[in-house]
């Protein structure tokens, strides 16, 4: 079966305790006619949560007010490009965090805490670039995923 190509879509939550869900619930309905195997949908999910719970809690953290989140979606040859902005604190140095995976061979009161995120999106994502554009956060990337078959 060939996949038709899907329209560009933008997905806008507000940010706050619900917003992964509500995003996520919303993006899954709008790729629906891309008919994504499990993987594909795997990736998706992982990638857009991790991102959008680090808007959520650093970028917007429960502290401070909430504010719009939207992410763009386009469909090419090469996967899906998705541009996440929000208008919440920068990143860190204003660059996506270099990381590298911890070592898990240690004890358990010796694991590292959080930072496995970052990991997981660049890993499962390609291209994924961060710019800060005015007082707007722009997140690139693209996801390897809704190809031609």
């Amino acid at each position: 079966m060939t996949r038709q190509p899907l329209p560009p879509f933008e997905v806008c939550v507000q940010s706050g305790q619900l917003a992964v869900r509500q995003a996520l619930r919303k993006v899954f309905e709008a790729l629906r006619p891309l008919d994504l195997d499990v993987e594909e949908a795997g990736t998706i999910e992982i990638v857009l949560a991790e991102v959008l719970n680090n808007i959520v809690e650093h970028a917007y953290p429960p502290t401070g007010p909430a504010g719009p989140i939207a992410i763009h979606f386009i469909q090419q040859p090469d996967g899906l490009r998705v541009k996440v902005m929000d208008q919440g604190n920068k990143l860190p140095d204003e660059k996506v965090p270099l990381v590298t995976a911890a070592p898990l061979d240690v004890e358990l009161q010796d694991m590292p805490e959080g930072g496995f995120g970052w990991l997981l999106i660049q890993h499962l994502a390609k291209d994924v670039t961060y710019a800060r554009v005015g007082k707007e956060n722009h997140l690139n990337m693209r996801l390897a995923v809704g190809l031609p078959s």
